[in-house]
């Protein structure tokens, strides 16, 4: 299961940055979010960037402190932030740069899919964002 991006659709509103940060750390605050919203202002285009929980994980392979699991059911990437030592490999081996440093916490975080139902999903005002099961996908209505 992964959250997928339509950059056609996205309206770059960050409303999806919003929800993340206040629903993972209590705050709004769009540095501190598991997604963010790149923008192209030469296009008007926007990018939400994102974990895309990578059926080959580099991020997983490349932690020495095996902060990081591959959840069964799903595949889904977790990340065990008291684990994590900050050493930031998996930040690095990141192929889509959808893992971030909290340089306050001195950890890295990254999405967790919000254990199952992804708040930026279910709160994108223009439907930008869905939930696939590496299969089929589902869509806010």
């Amino acid at each position: 299961m992964t959250v997928v991006a339509n950059s056609r659709v996205c309206a770059g509103c960050r409303t999806c940055e919003v929800v993340c940060s206040l629903c993972h750390e209590g705050v709004v605050d769009p540095e501190r979010s598991r997604i963010s919203i790149q923008s192209n202002p030469f296009k008007g285009a926007f990018v939400p960037v994102l974990c895309r929980q990578c059926s080959d994980a580099p991020c997983y392979y490349s932690c020495p402190e095996t902060a990081l699991e591959i959840e069964k059911i799903y595949g889904t990437v977790l990340l065990h932030q008291e684990k994590c030592t900050g050493c930031r490999a998996c930040e690095e081996a990141c192929p889509f740069g959808a893992i971030r440093f909290d340089s306050d916490k001195q950890k890295v975080y990254k999405c967790d899919l919000c254990g199952g139902d992804p708040e930026c999903v279910t709160w994108c005002p223009v439907n930008a964002l869905g939930i696939t099961f590496f299969g089929g996908e589902k869509r806010q209505e």
